[in-house]
């Protein structure tokens, strides 16, 4: 094995004589070399971090890098939050104003909130975050943005609607099915709790009573519709009409002498469509009128004025026609 050389200068002979030193001597050497160096650095580090309470460098320029990373997340926290309330408010606007104004059903929260996925969805971004931060931001920020997209949806449905606003406004029964001539007709019962005329217990009223002196009165449809049913019920209604008038709309009228419509058959506010009678359970000449929304009964007093006069409520109806 090769022996590295060294040159040392003899005094007596005034020569540099070769001086060969062992391998296995220089190997041992650069050992402990390195044995010394490795715990100098050791001695180093423990004295600049534990004794000092210093950091390094590169744990310096990790930690500042940490903490922007996470001021930037609660920046991006922050503004969803606004985001989402800004969200929400319109969401609740959609459903008690924007909705109900066109007789459309409000949309669930089931079908707002619904969630992306399941937990293990966003488990590689804790890869990058151990603290859980950037997880649960990206989960909310997928959530907010398949709301995002059921609200645009919801708004461009309520945009179709309102196209055929005049439609609607001529669907919705804002007349009253019979003449407002005092001298004719008159109010009986109104809609509400009310002592059954039958029973005399107190029993819920679905709909108006308007009273006559006698029987073949006119009846009007009170919006513009579809006839859906005409029936007879021997106990209850006798003879009566159901009009489908659309955007979540519909009417009945009871107690009829005669229907002079059809199922099926098209018709429009104002148009002559019965005869005032006293069939079925009833006790005299009338009218039983009842107002349907989003197939529930409403009060029919909410959606047309009694105190209109007879002349005006003849200008808003059709000539009467004979008897089919």
């Amino acid at each position: 094995m090769s022996k590295k050389v060294k040159y040392r200068f003899n005094s007596e002979t005034l020569q540099y004589e070769e001086v060969k030193i062992p391998f296995s001597r220089r190997f041992m050497g650069g050992v402990v070399m390195a044995l010394v160096s490795f715990g100098l650095f050791i001695l180093y580090m423990f004295l600049y971090t534990d004794v000092l309470g210093l950091e390094l460098p590169k744990t310096t320029i990790l930690k500042r890098q940490n903490a922007e990373y996470h001021s930037k997340l609660d920046v991006l926290s922050e503004k969803y939050a606004q985001t989402n309330a800004i969200l929400s408010e319109l969401q609740m606007r959609d459903n008690t104003v924007y909705r109900p104004i066109f007789g459309m059903d409000s949309l669930s929260t089931d079908i707002r909130d619904a969630g992306f996925g399941g937990v293990d969805r966003y488990s590689f971004l804790e890869l990058y975050d151990a603290s859980g931060k950037l997880a649960s931001l990206s989960a909310k920020l997928d959530i907010l943005s398949k709301k995002a997209y059921i609200q645009v949806k919801s708004l461009d449905e309520i945009s179709s609607i309102a196209k055929r606003s005049e439609e609607m406004a001529s669907c919705i029964p804002s007349i009253p099915p019979v003449t407002t001539d005092k001298s004719k007709v008159r109010m009986v019962s109104r809609f509400g709790m009310r002592n059954d005329p039958f029973t005399k217990r107190p029993r819920f009223h679905h709909g108006v009573d308007l009273a006559c002196k006698k029987q073949g009165e006119p009846i009007y449809a009170t919006g513009d519709g579809v006839v859906s049913k005409v029936a007879h019920d021997f106990m209850g209604y006798g003879n009566y009409i159901i009009i489908d008038h659309g955007f979540g709309y519909k009417t009945r009228y009871a107690h009829l002498r005669a229907s002079l419509v059809k199922e099926g058959q098209v018709v429009k506010r104002g148009e002559h469509i019965a005869e005032l009678g006293n069939t079925g359970r009833s006790q005299g000449p009338h009218i039983h009128y009842e107002v349907f929304y989003k197939n529930k009964t409403v009060n029919p007093l909410n959606y047309f004025n009694l105190d209109i006069t007879p002349d005006e409520y003849s200008a808003m109806v059709k000539p009467v026609k004979s008897k089919k």
